[in-house]
């Protein structure tokens, strides 16, 4: 396998040169006779130069120079009779031209991205003819002669000026087209990391609500133990003794576990984010879910208020939960509604859908850990954990979650309301 082109400056630099050089043969002549040429190089040479502001531009300029004049001389001795004297010296201005264009934009390349495309295009304008009075100056000291007047002076400056604010602006397109494709991969990428947090804050928080119970089991284990060697029962004592050290070595596992876990989602899991990104990115996911069911969802957004909270991942992972129940709700095609607005000192969420609704005998059950209502085609139960989860993250908040049949959309809604003090981010 070869090495990336951008682990080979050289070559980058002899391709620019080779490039420029045959972009310069395609050119006008404002001027009679063919004492001064306007081609394309140039313009190609600033637009190599914005975009591979890796490559040192003084190298850059002498290759590119000293490539231009030997091509033209070994044009010139192809379909004319010029010595090679005579050839060199009539292109050796275009030489200069390109050394100092590659010595004045030097100075500016650390300034590139800081400058306004206006302003940009303006300066780099005034090097082109800064450049091109070398390139005159060159001319008259080495050919002896010069026939440029005022008003072709100021034609040269309008075609530099149209030169570079091209040239710029292509610059500009193509660096705009780079920061869309950056910004689609960044937020592919934040998608997936939204998608491991939610669904590695669940397991967090589970893991540390078992850890509690563990602890619990613990302290009663040890109470049994002691009863029983109270009441002289020495075989009954030690088999306890011996369930409580292995409950305890369970717990400091779990302990570890979480330790690392929790670890790992402050890591990645970092910031704020406001309302409307977490429904837009919960309507996302759910859609594939849909998708990946086969059934035709439509979901609708609300909001009336909006604002950062750096607690996105638990009201991810509640958000994500209820609507993927509504989509499992839903038979063939529907239509799921998400709305998020303050009432008073709470913030409310809601999550509506065409499902069918709940029945009243279920309600109670609803949030009960093991409740289900969902049997796969052979009859097997689902865990039923999830909306007791969904319960148990809305109590951290101090919340509160209900749920009501909406006779409007044929469903259920599902309705939480958090204290926005508990959400909004501190300004």
């Amino acid at each position: 396998m070869g090495q990336p082109l951008n682990r080979h400056p050289y070559i980058q630099i002899l391709l620019v040169a080779v490039i420029t050089a045959i972009a310069g043969e395609f050119k006008i002549n404002p001027f009679a006779g063919d004492i001064f040429r306007i081609g394309l190089g140039s313009s190609a040479f600033l637009l190599f130069l914005l975009l591979f502001r890796h490559l040192p531009f003084l190298l850059t300029g002498v290759v590119t120079g000293v490539f231009i004049l030997l091509f033209r001389t070994g044009l010139d001795l192809a379909v004319t009779d010029l010595t090679v004297r005579d050839s060199m010296a009539r292109h050796c201005s275009a030489m200069v031209y390109y050394i100092v264009f590659a010595v004045l934009m030097s100075v500016i390349k650390g300034r590139v991205d800081r400058f306004h495309p206006l302003v940009l295009g303006a300066v780099a304008a005034v090097i082109d003819l800064l450049s091109n009075e070398m390139e005159l100056l060159t001319r008259l000291l080495v050919l002896g002669t010069t026939s440029f007047r005022l008003n072709e002076w100021t034609y040269l400056m309008a075609i530099a000026m149209l030169r570079t604010y091209f040239t710029t602006g292509l610059y500009s397109s193509i660096s705009v087209s780079q920061l869309r494709l950056v910004q689609k991969e960044q937020n592919r990428r934040m998608e997936q990391m939204l998608g491991f947090g939610s669904g590695l804050y669940g397991e967090v928080f589970y893991l540390r609500k078992s850890i509690g119970t563990l602890e619990q089991a613990t302290l009663d284990s040890y109470e049994l133990y002691r009863s029983l060697k109270d009441d002289e029962d020495e075989a009954h004592s030690r088999r306890v003794l011996h369930i409580t050290q292995q409950i305890h070595e369970v717990k400091k596992d779990s302990q570890r576990i979480l330790a690392g876990l929790t670890k790992l989602v402050d890591r990645e899991v970092t910031g704020d984010m406001p309302l409307s990104g977490i429904l837009r990115f919960t309507v996302k996911s759910n859609q594939k879910y849909a998708d990946m069911l086969g059934k035709d969802i439509m979901f609708t957004r609300q909001l009336t208020s909006d604002y950062a909270t750096v607690s996105y991942i638990p009201l991810l992972t509640l958000l994500n939960n209820l609507t993927a129940n509504a989509v499992e709700a839903i038979k063939d095609k529907g239509t799921i509604y998400l709305n998020v607005y303050e009432k008073e000192d709470m913030t409310v969420f809601t999550v509506t859908d065409s499902g069918g609704g709940v029945k009243e005998r279920d309600r109670e059950l609803l949030f009960e850990p093991g409740f289900t209502t969902k049997f796969d085609e052979e009859g097997v139960a689902a865990t039923g954990i999830g909306l007791s989860h969904v319960k148990d993250i809305v109590r951290l908040f101090e919340g509160e979650i209900t749920v009501n049949n909406a006779p409007h959309a044929g469903g259920a809604m599902f309705k939480i309301s958090v204290p926005t003090k508990k959400l909004q981010k501190e300004e």
